[in-house]
């Protein structure tokens, strides 16, 4: 069974088509290991197994009759903060337990319209306002290669459901590392698409912070469900046309220039985060790329400063609604992250002049590169159930003033038009994964997925059974 829920979802097609496996089977396969791991690491924060076989049953008949869609048969895991019409919407906050959307989201009616099985949605921290995962709605989701780490967050559920094997393909959402840092931390694939690449709904598509993505355990896993999410849709006006299809990138990068960015200027990394970063540089130039070290002339707190006047516009007043609407009783976490918005020191303005300063910085990196290659986060996971207001961070030996300092993730929402695909690079001393980032120029989706593919296949572990958690 382990070897089945580990599938690639691309092969998993493939047997599909070839009637060499069935897509009941290998959803009851995945709903098995759910049953047998999930008290351990508490990914889900709804599970829909009885409708999910019916839909199973429904896609044999599909390749029967020869009718089979992109996904046809795999099993999807949904962000629990992407809305589903009749459903609950509760972003893991007990304000909002009995609340219940009121439309779907565009990346949902696709996947199910592709014939992607929704079988389980997954766990947030409350109004996805950390980068680690847990709530007093749905308390800890834990690391499956370590369960004393965090899954990371805010698309925590979905990182630790594909480390684990209980989803073939998984949707998060990213506005300040979201997607990439749970799949830097879970050892999975994860895609913060450019700006208006994949559609949202109002008023939150109107943020160019904010994005929805695939996460993946392959990065043609996540390349195949980007391929059915991207594109325009008249629910979001600022969406824009899906590129041609992403292919399966083999790892041929012959030629191609990729900048290595340790530090993205001051930002601390932790020794082991380095070495598995200088790895994967490594691998790129055996297969033939061209990799020069620079430096960015960034500033953590400069970067910070920036968001928190971004976040202190439209993210702290989300939850100062809810909070006003329905009362008291968020978790510090939550309650730190809109005091520290809506209390930032900087002008939106000013923030946009910080943002145009990283543009340009970018600008003269693509200039010369094709590609960024950088760390995801500093530290390679942070403790489980910490939620670090009254005990900051601490990464390579720096105290750090918020939990969104760990990653390096916050200066790619700064700069919502590059895309950035999270890919493993190796795992830590303690065993859990560590994680790069590969940035590219604004809206060339397809460079971050060819280089992505080449770090990945030049580094033979990632393939191997051995990259799988012990649960």
């Amino acid at each position: 069974m382990t070897d089945l829920v580990y599938l690639p979802a691309t092969e998993a097609l493939a047997r599909f088509a070839a009637r060499e496996l069935s897509p009941v089977e290998l959803l009851t396969a995945v709903i098995a290991r759910a049953e047998a791991v999930e008290d351990e690491i508490n990914a889900f924060a709804e599970r829909w197994y009885d409708t999910a076989l019916t839909a199973a049953r429904e896609a044999e008949g599909r390749y029967l009759r020869g009718e089979a869609r992109p996904l046809e048969g795999l099993p999807v895991a949904l962000k629990e903060e992407q809305p589903i019409a009749g459903h609950p919407l509760r972003d893991g906050s007990l304000l909002l337990r009995d609340n219940v959307a009121t439309v779907t989201h565009p990346i949902v009616d696709r996947i199910v319209a592709a014939g992607g099985i929704v079988h389980a949605r997954t766990t947030t921290p409350e109004f996805c306002a950390a980068g680690f995962t847990h709530s007093d709605l749905w308390g800890i989701t834990r690391n499956p290669w370590s369960r004393s780490h965090s899954a990371g967050g805010s698309s925590g559920g979905s990182g630790a459901a594909l480390a684990a094997g209980t989803a073939a393909l998984a949707t998060g959402s990213d506005i300040g590392g979201s997607i990439r840092i749970p799949a830097a931390f879970n050892g999975v694939v994860g895609y913060k698409p450019p700006y208006g690449r994949v559609p949202g709904l109002p008023p939150y598509n109107l943020d160019h912070y904010c994005h929805d993505g695939p996460m993946a355990r392959t990065v043609a896993d996540c390349a195949l469900l980007e391929n059915v999410i991207a594109g325009q849709d008249p629910r979001d006006a600022v969406s824009l046309p899906a590129p041609p299809p992403i292919p399966p990138y083999r790892g041929n990068v012959a030629g191609r220039r990729v900048a290595l960015c340790v530090h993205l200027g001051d930002y601390p990394v932790e020794d082991e985060v380095e070495a598995a970063l200088r790895n994967a540089a490594e691998a790129l130039t055996a297969v033939g790329a061209v990799v020069e070290e620079i430096e960015l002339p960034w500033r953590r707190e400069e970067i910070m400063r920036a968001a928190w006047a971004h976040y202190g516009a439209i993210f702290g007043p989300i939850i100062a609604e809810e909070v006003a609407a329905h009362g008291e009783g968020i978790t510090r976490y939550a309650r730190d992250f809109m005091e520290r918005a809506l209390g930032a020191e900087a002008s939106f303005y000013e923030a946009l002049k910080i943002e145009a300063r990283v543009h340009a910085d970018l600008a003269e990196v693509f200039a010369r590169f094709d590609a960024l290659l950088c760390p995801a986060s500093g530290t390679p996971a942070l403790a489980a159930g910490e939620d670090y207001v009254e005990s900051p961070p601490v990464v390579a030996g720096v105290t750090l003033d918020h939990n969104l300092e760990v990653p390096l993730t916050v200066p790619f929402n700064l700069a919502g038009r590059c895309p950035v695909l999270s890919v493993p690079t190796g795992r830590s001393r303690a065993g859990v994964p560590t994680g790069a980032q590969v940035v590219g120029r604004p809206y060339d989706d397809h460079t971050v997925f060819e280089v992505g593919a080449a770090v990945t296949a030049a580094l033979p572990w990632y393939a191997d059974a051995a990259w799988r958690p012990e649960l």
